[in-house]
């Protein structure tokens, strides 16, 4: 994180940074960042792409003042974390490496809170330690497949234009701050800055597009059967007591997914936000941290 300067909006993301050592087996390692606040049941926050912990500072705010443990990660190449620029970025690649990192904290019995590329990572988790989650918290996402992938993210997974565009000219982070919340007046200079921050230059948006070529769109793709597995393995989770808060405006996870989680897991509290995007968090957190308050409280 040498060159990321995140002092213009530290006010309002005012949390220690840490960071775990991811070990690669050629000896080395990665630092995987990640911030832990307060103490109490641990409530472990999965972010998505092209955001990074930044996204859940309200949240871990509160839960921390509520007697909760609040951490979020950054996954490698996001936020704080490393960029190795000669790195495996896939699915089964990032849920590894975050059971790993559960496993070195010693997490025990956890409330996990995914959002976007979240939701496969920390359903991947799930489904392969279920005796481990208490609690599960969706946020905009998908943990299964779908045919469906918004022109404007399709376009960025051809080859050489995606990369012009997301690393070069930074694409995609860059009109996230604009097209994934459906209140702009919330995006402040601050704001923007904040979720900016980490992808400020062509070698720091690698994983920004490795995510999006990442997305499984057909049986051949590397990360295919790893979404499938968790798919079919998410009945295993159906007892897991289950809050699925969505914003409705969301161009990418439409309400068709939410619909999807709302088959799949038939007991869970289904809050949809009408006037909300993709950023959901952002546009409405004052009505979604009660919610989660009182979910976590039964």
């Amino acid at each position: 994180m040498n060159d990321i300067d995140i002092s213009g909006f530290k006010d309002i993301y005012p949390f220690e940074s840490r960071f775990l050592k991811i070990e690669d087996l050629n000896g080395g390692g990665y630092g995987y960042h990640y911030i832990d606040e307060g103490e109490g049941e641990a409530v472990v926050m999965l972010h998505g792409n092209p955001t990074w912990s930044f996204y859940y500072r309200n949240l871990v705010t509160a839960l921390k003042q509520a007697g909760y443990r609040a951490i979020a990660v950054d996954h490698i190449g996001c936020g704080l974390s490393d960029k190795p620029q000669d790195y495996e970025y896939t699915l089964e690649k990032h849920i590894s490496n975050f059971e790993y990192f559960i496993e070195k904290k010693g997490l025990k019995n956890v409330t996990l809170v995914v959002h976007d590329w979240g939701g496969a990572i920390g359903m991947g988790y799930a489904v392969r330690h279920p005796e481990n989650v208490k609690k599960i918290i969706v946020f905009n996402t998908a943990a299964f497949r779908s045919d469906f992938i918004p022109f404007r993210i399709d376009i960025c997974k051809i080859p050489l234009f995606g990369d012009i565009a997301i690393r070069c000219f930074n694409a995609f982070a860059g009109a996230a701050v604009y097209m994934a919340t459906a209140k702009p007046g919330r995006m402040t200079a601050k704001v923007k800055a904040g979720y900016l921050a980490p992808y400020n230059n062509y070698h720091n948006r690698i994983a920004t597009l490795r995510f999006v070529q990442d997305i499984p769109m057909s049986p051949g793709h590397r990360s295919y059967k790893t979404l499938l597995d968790i798919e079919e393995k998410l009945g295993t989770l159906k007892d897991k007591p289950m809050l699925v808060i969505w914003g409705a405006k969301d161009f990418c996870f439409t309400v068709e997914f939410m619909k999807k989680w709302k088959q799949l897991f038939p007991a869970a509290d289904v809050r949809n936000i009408t006037d909300a995007g993709h950023y959901v968090l952002e546009d409405a957190h004052e009505r979604i941290i009660p919610w989660v308050k009182k979910f976590l409280a039964k």
